[in-house]
């Protein structure tokens, strides 16, 4: 499976850089592009300040785009984007393939006293549900946000998915780097898939502090190895992956079957 990651800063409503790297990557061929958090967009505290009809009139010009160019490259695009529901906020990922289209609502929301994303959205708060699963050519993806790499409980609703690989997009930033890459990869090696994690680059800057969002795009194998990963400017990253590597690895650590063994 080929697979790419486009490392971007916020568009807004300009989408030039979106079609030249999807052609460069469907010459390539790509058949998943990974966006970052907050592309689509402006930053969390950049839309605090937005009109919903602002907001509204953004992501609907990116969704329209996004399904064009799902459907003339035949490539599946998966991107976070914000979008307005009766006169409601959320946050999604959303899966632009080429005849369909679909929303991941985000479960989990960083609620932090200068980061709350959960008291901004309307995202419900409620229980766990699996987060969105689909196939490209019969490799298994499954797809989260970057925060909710931080949750066991994620993983407990994948366990028996049998993906083969978890798209992360994330906006990561504060120097979190090192801390990013040993959680990846612990989680790649403990559930025996790949990670492909798509960060962005940029910054915000408020009264306070400076949010530099630093790239470090990555790929991580089901043995936990890092593959490969991006610097700090814009790039589009492109991998292949295999179905193969995946059965191997689970054989060879055996994590899942000692676990089933014991499930009552």
């Amino acid at each position: 499976m080929r697979a790419a990651v486009l490392q971007l800063s916020s568009q807004g409503m300009s989408s030039t850089k979106l079609y030249n790297y999807i052609r460069i990557a469907n010459k390539k061929g790509v058949k998943l592009l990974l966006l970052g958090e907050y592309i689509l967009n402006p930053f969390f505290k950049e839309l605090q300040n937005m009109s919903l009809s602002m907001i509204k009139e953004q992501a609907s010009h990116q969704i329209k785009i996004l399904k064009e160019l799902s459907a003339n490259y035949s490539m599946t695009i998966v991107a976070p984007i914000v979008i307005v529901k009766k006169k409601k906020v959320y946050k999604t990922i959303a899966k632009f393939a080429p005849a369909s289209t679909s929303y991941y609502e985000q479960q989990i929301l960083i609620n932090y006293s200068h980061w709350n994303e959960e008291k901004f959205f309307a995202n419900e708060i409620k229980s766990l549900q699996t987060p969105l699963v689909f196939k490209i050519d019969g490799f298994k993806f499954g797809v989260i946000s970057g925060f909710e790499l931080h949750f066991d409980e994620i993983f407990q609703k994948l366990k028996n998915k049998n993906i083969d690989c978890l798209l992360v997009p994330s906006v990561s930033t504060f120097e979190s780097y090192e801390r990013w890459k040993a959680l990846v990869s612990t989680r790649a090696f403990t559930q025996n898939y790949y990670i492909l994690r798509a960060n962005r680059i940029g910054e915000y800057q408020d009264k306070e502090l400076t949010w530099n969002f630093y790239g470090d795009s990555i790929l991580v194998s089901p043995n936990g190895e890092l593959l490969t990963h991006l610097g700090n400017k814009e790039e589009l990253m492109i991998v292949d992956m295999n179905h193969s590597d995946v059965i191997a690895s689970r054989r060879t650590w055996g994590f899942k079957e000692a676990i089933n063994k014991r499930v009552l």
